[in-house]
């Protein structure tokens, strides 16, 4: 059977492991040994339903994919990692959704979200992007999760910051907070016009560059490692793989009618 999705990330800390043929790093805070252990995934395109333009392992139920398939996918996702998972409908905007309840199966996506924090073990919260940033935060120590999708618009509207805010809430000290930014489209690749680059850079510092062509263009996850880094997240890690380059992974910006990888995190309720 093959895994859904090849699930590969560094990290800010811990070690890599192998569960269900799905590898998923697991990170603790050193000097906190009642620390929760969370866990990250991220999916890619391989071992799903989906078909045509959306093969195989579409996760999103709003880019015009059978409903069958993705419910199919989102199942298998929920058994090989073991738990149940939060899905959002997202409108690139600000809004976080407080998870306080164990999801049911089939459960619709959260509407008009973008970003969403629990404390529950055991309760996995997702993030679809294809070629926006899939953001997985967590305080280990204060076993407290968060997930957000910051693309352009909502990178630049503040995502990260009311998702940060929102952890604290439910008791993570953003000195304890790590973060990983998943795989997007790199600044190499993402050209946009000079208005707009200046227009971002301008509310999100560090993320106007300029493309391998020269021209203007958006590296959201060095705007958004600034960004946190000015909160006083000291613990970042990023994915390097650029979503337009690799084929293993879904780009909007390349094949325009396409499906959504996941980022997934959770608290091991073990």
């Amino acid at each position: 059977m093959t895994p859904p999705g090849r699930a590969a990330l560094p990290e800010a800390h811990g070690r890599p492991h192998t569960a269900r043929g799905v590898r998923e790093p697991v990170s603790g805070t050193k000097g906190h040994v009642s620390a929760a252990r969370v866990r990250r995934v991220v999916s890619t395109r391989a071992g799903g339903r989906s078909t045509g333009d959306f093969t195989s392992f579409n996760l999103s139920s709003g880019v015009g994919d059978d409903r069958v398939a993705v419910a199919s996918n989102r199942r298998r996702l929920s058994t090989e990692l073991g738990v149940p998972v939060v899905f959002l409908d997202q409108v690139h905007g600000t809004r976080v959704a407080m998870v306080d309840v164990v999801p049911r199966s089939g459960e619709p996506d959260r509407p008009g979200t973008d970003a969403a924090v629990t404390a529950l073990p055991g309760v996995g919260l997702a993030v679809l992007a294809a070629d926006c940033v899939p953001v997985l935060l967590a305080d280990p120590g204060a076993g407290v999760v968060g997930v957000a999708h910051a693309g352009r618009v909502g990178a630049a509207a503040g995502v990260l910051p009311a998702t940060v805010a929102a952890m604290e809430a439910l008791g993570a000290r953003i000195g304890a907070v790590e973060v990983l930014l998943g795989p997007a489209v790199c600044g190499g690749c993402y050209e946009v016009p000079a208005a707009m680059r200046a227009q971002v850079d301008a509310v999100l510092p560090g993320s106007g560059v300029r493309t391998r062509r020269g021209t203007p263009g958006l590296d959201l996850r060095a705007g958004l490692h600034r960004q946190l880094t000015a909160l006083g997240v000291a613990r970042i890690g990023g994915d390097p793989r650029c979503t337009l380059e690799d084929r293993d992974l879904y780009s909007h910006r390349r094949d325009r009618r396409t499906g959504r990888l996941a980022g997934i995190t959770w608290l091991d309720a073990g």
